[in-house]
């Protein structure tokens, strides 16, 4: 397909609040165990109860579903660290961002044919799901645009900000693993025995899936930690692959390259641990942004699909906050560039930071996170 279309945003949002939660804890405990170099993921049946090949997957929990849900305790938990607001009205909407939704449910009624999983199988009966549990309002808004999703729900916060439609935004984003989420990325072999090494120079690629949720509320007032600008480039090339010249790593890192504007930023990449993407993911940021230490933690926490980006941003505000940016955790050497940081570094110095995120078929999303 030889559609694309690429964005650049320059709508500074402050952020207010922002957390995650992990196997490890909030975004504080999640970013001292990657500084301590911990993995969260463990080798475990691809199917949960049903079996199969031991793949690394980091879990909040045995991942098959139940009824009630295995993972509303842990979101409602999780959701009572939100900011008081009037969230889900029209000045303080909320926005919604995942990629599995309850699609495990979906699965369940398939196995066990208990038509109490489809009252929640789909993103809207989901969504409505989680507002009656947390108090929203009707003002939800819901994107789903695989691993780039959380990103997208970033910057449409800024644009509601910016365009004077709402006071403060509330983004929420979760993504929990399931045997049919697991299954599928096993059926690409990508999804395999092994542990993920981002941007190591090896034999065979893998990944890792994990369980995440996360929430950001964003305002246009100065905040001491502020995202500056977003930028988003689809090549719609292919269903999982991308164009193997790597022009979208290179237009996406092009796009951001300007907003940095003389600052010293560092780079947290997406960094799964397949062997194409993190290749070409290394050299583009590496040629735009020269010096700066690249890093990825999927190697510890797995992937967290649509709310990579928001669980990241978490964990890279905590890691701010203490003074050390974990390393690429798994990572091994030699890697595909120099600029790969194996080991975890200092933040001094550094007055910003480049967060990226990359989809299936070419979706690519890059956003610069300034702080004072």
């Amino acid at each position: 397909m030889a559609s694309m279309s690429a964005l650049a945003d320059q709508l500074p949002a402050g952020i207010v609040a922002c957390d995650c939660l992990t196997p490890f804890g909030g975004a504080d405990a999640t970013a001292a165990a990657l500084v301590a170099n911990r993995r969260a993921l463990q080798l475990t049946a691809v199917l949960g109860r049903d079996g199969g090949d031991q793949v690394p997957l980091a879990l909040l929990g045995p991942m098959d579903e139940t009824l009630p849900l295995r993972w509303l305790p842990a979101l409602r938990g999780f959701a009572a660290g939100i900011p008081a607001g009037t969230w889900g009205t029209a000045r303080e909407p909320v926005i919604v961002t995942s990629s599995n939704f309850g699609v495990g449910s979906l699965y369940a009624f398939m196995r066990d044919h208990d038509v109490r999983h489809m009252a929640h199988g789909n993103p809207f009966a989901c969504v409505e799901l989680l507002r009656r549990e947390f108090g929203w309002g009707e003002q939800v808004h819901i994107f789903s645009h695989a691993c780039v999703t959380a990103h997208l729900g970033l910057a449409h916060a800024a644009r509601l900000l910016h365009a004077g439609l709402a006071d403060r935004v509330l983004v929420f984003s979760f993504d929990f693993v399931s045997p049919f989420v697991a299954g599928g990325f096993h059926s690409l072999k990508i999804l395999n025995g092994a542990m993920p090494a981002p941007y190591a120079v090896r034999e065979t690629g893998s990944i890792g899936l994990g369980d995440g949720a996360a929430y950001a509320v964003l305002s246009r007032e100065a905040a001491p930690f502020q995202i500056a600008a977003h930028a988003f480039y689809n090549e719609m090339f292919h269903f999982t692959s991308n164009q193997p010249e790597g022009t979208g790593f290179t237009v996406c890192a092009g796009l951001i390259a300007p907003t940095v504007r003389g600052r010293r930023v560092w780079v947290k990449g997406h960094g799964t641990g397949t062997l194409e993407a993190g290749r070409l993911e290394a050299e583009a940021f590496a040629r735009d942004f020269p010096g700066a230490p690249l890093t990825g933690w999927k190697g510890s926490l797995g992937h967290t699909l649509g709310s990579c980006g928001l669980v990241e941003l978490a964990i890279t505000l905590a890691a701010l906050r203490g003074g050390r940016i974990p390393g690429t955790v798994g990572g091994l050497a030699p890697s595909f560039t120099g600029s790969v940081a194996l080991e975890p570094f200092a933040c001094a110095g550094f007055d910003g930071a480049i967060l990226t995120s990359n989809a299936f078929g070419g979706a690519h999303a890059a956003m610069l996170l300034t702080h004072d």
